[in-house]
């Protein structure tokens, strides 16, 4: 078990995607916005979004353009489940998101905190393919 208590509401600082071939993106813009939240009886629930995300211009939440939906789905990430933390590793159980593919399934995130008490949650994604990469979560606490 680690000694790092990740208990508590986090607020995102920093969304990057760093690739093995050099490449550097942003999913969520260059001011993301996010929290992630863990509780103490072993329940998630992480929410990351663009700052700039547009308002439905052509309708309401169930009768916007499908365009119009499909930017708000490709401006947001959330997903929600239990968790538990083995060593420096959380892994996250997803129980609810808003990428069906991920349900059922697990996140799995290592973690630290830096000297200023953010806490750095990294992943490798797409292994030994093009599209290898590091993700990095940087989170202060809110």
């Amino acid at each position: 078990m680690s000694n790092i208590d990740l208990t508590g509401r986090w607020e995102l600082v920093t969304f990057v995607q760093n690739y093995d071939d050099g490449r550097q993106v942003l999913p969520m813009g260059e001011a993301p916005q996010g929290i992630i939240q863990y509780t103490a009886d072993g329940y998630m629930s992480c929410q990351i979004t663009k700052a700039d995300r547009s308002n439905f211009t052509t309708g309401g939440q169930w009768s916007a353009s499908d365009a119009e939906k499909a930017d708000a789905y490709n401006s947001m990430l959330s997903y929600a489940g239990r968790y538990d933390v083995e060593g420096n590793t959380v892994t996250h159980y997803v129980e609810l998101s808003l990428f069906p593919n991920w349900i059922g399934g697990q996140q799995k995130r290592t973690f630290s905190l830096d000297e200023q008490g953010q806490l750095s949650l990294t992943a490798r994604l797409e292994e030994n393919t093009s599209e290898a990469r590091t993700a990095l979560l940087l989170w202060k606490r809110g």
